[in-house]
């Protein structure tokens, strides 16, 4: 099974950036699909950003799109989250996900989740 570790969360100002990381050992190309998910206490974890570790396919939310980039670096077996023009409806605990099969939307289909990072959005 593979372990994720997330980090670079942080509280920035609107208009900032971040770029969040996601670590994954062994190798991250054990699994076919890497997503970014976001989660705000009280909602449905919600995905944002995913990447076919084969190929790097990528697609985004409407809510993301044009601002986020979701970006894999095999050689460090590690998925990046570059998050630019944050808003403060982007504050939210930001968590990444791996799977086996096809890369969905839906936080069920997937096994393997990091720990979280949270990031804060002020106006």
């Amino acid at each position: 099974q593979v372990q994720l570790v997330e980090s670079g969360g942080d509280r920035v100002q609107t208009g900032g950036s971040l770029r969040l990381s996601c670590a994954a050992s062994p190798f991250i190309v054990k699994y076919s699909c890497m997503t970014w998910f976001r989660q705000v206490p009280g909602q449905e974890r919600e995905g944002i950003a995913r990447v076919a570790t084969t190929g790097g396919g990528t697609h985004y939310a409407d809510s993301v799109k044009g601002r986020f980039t979701i970006s894999l670096d095999n050689a460090k077996n590690t998925v990046y989250l570059q998050m630019n023009s944050l808003r403060p409806e982007d504050s939210a605990m930001y968590y990444c996900a791996a799977r086996a099969g096809l890369c969905e939307w839906s936080a069920s289909r997937y096994d393997n989740w990091g720990q979280g990072t949270q990031v804060t959005v002020s106006s």
